[in-house]
């Protein structure tokens, strides 16, 4: 059974919207710009925050204010890596073969790279807010405090959920490349 010569069009008309609909996303990366900018006056904010107050704070603040800096830097690193990696893997290529500054990673980017590198950097992030927890556990039970003793053992609870996902996800991808490399040297793609 042949396809009508009409058929074939109305197809590749079909073919030619589902692929381009990958464009829809660009809104998408162009609002997280926005919020990495966002995320740029946080830092800054609480930079001159620090400057500003350094003489009269504490060893423990200081190092709470810089930890939540470093939170901030590691919150934008994960944007930049879902911004550039989201739109060179799923909407188009980025062109920068060549570029001086062209990150290391990109050149090898993929859905599952970019998966794993997302889990890691969450994981970051979550072990900066860990550690910010661990650093005021010693005000548990005083007035005021923060967090509780619940509240601690479910942020680490949460730590690790994210760390054995992490591994989860990774080891997935691992057997996923044991299986190509497998497939590839039989030559027959079984």
């Amino acid at each position: 059974m042949t396809q009508h010569p009409d058929d074939r069009s109305v197809l590749r008309v079909l073919a030619n919207l589902i692929f381009g609909s990958r464009w829809l996303q660009v809104p998408l990366y162009l609002g997280l710009i926005i919020a990495q900018c966002v995320y740029v006056f946080l830092f800054m904010k609480e930079l001159f925050h620090l400057i500003g107050h350094a003489t009269e704070f504490g060893e423990q603040q200081i190092m709470l204010i810089v930890l939540g800096l470093i939170d901030v830097v590691m919150i934008s690193n994960l944007l930049v890596m879902v911004i550039v990696g989201g739109y060179e893997t799923f909407v188009s290529r980025l062109k920068l073969e060549g570029h001086p500054d062209q990150p290391e990673w990109l050149s090898h980017v993929n859905a599952s790279v970019l998966k794993i590198k997302l889990a890691m950097a969450i994981i970051g992030i979550s072990s900066i807010h860990l550690l910010k927890t661990f650093i005021e556990a010693g005000n548990l039970g005083a007035e005021g405090a923060r967090f509780t003793e619940a509240g601690v053992m479910w942020q680490t609870i949460i730590h690790i959920t994210f760390i054995l996902s992490a591994m989860g996800i990774a080891y997935v991808d691992y057997l996923g490349q044991v299986a190509l490399s497998r497939n590839g040297k039989n030559g027959d793609g079984h």
